[in-house]
């Protein structure tokens, strides 16, 4: 092929112009320049080229074009300077904002923001049936309300479906493809129910397998943390195997569980999961339920953070948060410093959290035998003391608490059993439900008065 032709062959890199705004009064965890610094590794990830930012401090957002009409009209002719041809918002937009604006930038710019190029670049890395499953499912329902702009673009774009394969042209667009530019809105709410059915089969699927599991008594240990921290790295070296490694955002998307033998000969599962990040887009979060509920039924987390990274207390924080909305942030919890090979010194923080944390590299394998040590300790030899009332049909809980726990005290009453004792902190989240008042336990009659 001549090289003509193989310039006629490469799709140019669209460019992309990046707007972020601080709004009076909105918590943030990172700082407006350093958010944007995160947009742009997105906007890489996703193929796009950054060409230039800007930003704007508000005291509200404007109701039309969410910033000042002086600076869109600033924006406009900052875009026709770079010919960028997507303006890509930090902030979440409302399918008002995004049409006001493109009634003003478009046909010339299309403007997304930050959950669209999240979705677009786990569009990409979705190779699971699941995945591909919850990534088309999060797109359509934030597609949805933003309809008729949206297969505007996608009518001048062409192209066919979503993931790897997909032929859909310029980063936001992935997913439903062309083949739905003449559905209307019930249609796509079809659609949406079908997947969500679908992805019901799934959960199904993994909480029997998670069954299983209890069952033979093997705990299960999620890794945890921001994109990009190295959970994948970490857990090749402590297993042995192969799992996909890239320096980019969320190149792990679908879980990978693997079996390690922990000092003692016991077993545990670890389980890396899809990286987290501040702005985590809602619809992501409904629609990787299944997944996520495989962070929420593990008996242990090791929150691993890149310990070389400026915004390291920052990045622990959101996923802190995230753990927190999940329903994740009561299980036991194992902070790990990955990268320390890429520190001058060992690293120092003044945060409380990492005050106690594990330093390891999981490229070098520093650190790691003190964290198989740690993570048997906290499965099989930390136990805490706990009092319950549980009742009859959790008798498979009791039957744990005899097997796995150290029974203290143990009184039959009146619809199930008080039981007090001590068990290993991995399970203490499964008999949090069942924690005892005392005020209870003192008006309960034995069964047998």
């Amino acid at each position: 092929m001549s090289k003509k032709s193989l310039e006629k062959t490469i799709k140019p890199t669209e460019k992309a112009f990046l707007v972020g705004a601080e709004i009076a009064g909105e918590k943030v965890n990172l700082p407006i320049e350093e958010s944007l610094a995160e947009l742009s590794l997105l906007a890489d990830t996703a193929g796009l080229e950054v060409v230039g930012t800007m930003t704007q401090k508000l005291s509200h957002i404007n109701p039309q074009t969410y910033l000042g009409s002086g600076k869109v009209e600033e924006l406009k002719l900052l875009c026709a300077e770079t010919d960028a041809a997507v303006v890509i918002f930090d902030n979440e937009l409302s399918p008002r904002h995004q049409r006001e604006l493109e009634e003003i930038l478009f046909p010339a710019v299309r403007v997304l923001d930050r959950t669209a190029v999240i979705l677009d670049i786990f569009a990409q890395h979705a190779n699971t049936a699941e995945g591909i499953l919850q990534v088309e499912l999060a797109q359509y329902e934030y597609f949805l309300p933003r309809l008729t702009r949206q297969w505007t673009h996608l009518a001048r774009q062409g192209g066919g479906g979503g993931g790897r394969s997909g032929g859909v042209g310029g980063v936001g667009l992935r997913g439903p493809g062309e083949t739905q530019l003449e559905v209307d809105r019930r249609q796509i709410r079809g659609k949406i129910a079908h997947l969500k059915m679908e992805l019901e089969k799934v959960s199904q699927h993994r909480q029997r397998y998670r069954a299983q599991r209890k069952r033979s008594k093997i705990p299960t240990i999620a890794l945890v943390g921001y994109t990009n921290a190295g959970k994948s790295t970490l857990l090749n070296k402590l297993t042995n195997s192969t799992v996909y490694v890239a320096n980019q955002l969320f190149a792990t998307l679908d879980p990978t569980t693997r079996r390690v033998t922990l000092p003692g000969g016991n077993i545990g599962l670890f389980t890396d999961t899809v990286g987290f990040i501040q702005k985590l887009p809602t619809t992501l979060v409904e629609a990787f339920h299944a997944t996520l509920e495989e962070i929420t039924e593990a008996e242990l987390l090791l929150h691993v953070v890149d310990s070389s990274h400026p915004n390291a207390i920052e990045q622990y924080q959101s996923v802190s948060e995230t753990l927190k909305q999940i329903g994740a942030g009561d299980i036991p919890q194992v902070v790990v410093l990955n990268k320390i090979d890429k520190l001058s010194s060992s690293p120092s923080f003044n945060f409380e959290p990492f005050a106690k944390a594990l330093r390891v590299s999981a490229k070098t394998g520093d650190g790691l035998a003190a964290l198989i040590d740690q993570v048997k300790d906290e499965l099989y030899e930390n136990f805490v003391s706990i009092r319950l009332f549980l009742p009859y049909q959790e008798g498979n809980l009791i039957s744990v608490f005899h097997e796995s726990g150290q029974v203290e005290e143990i009184t039959h009453v009146r619809g199930g059993v008080r039981i007090a004792g001590k068990i290993p902190g991995r399970l203490y989240t499964r008999y949090a439900p069942f924690l005892a008042k005392e005020a209870k336990l003192e008006t309960e009659e034995p069964e047998n008065a």
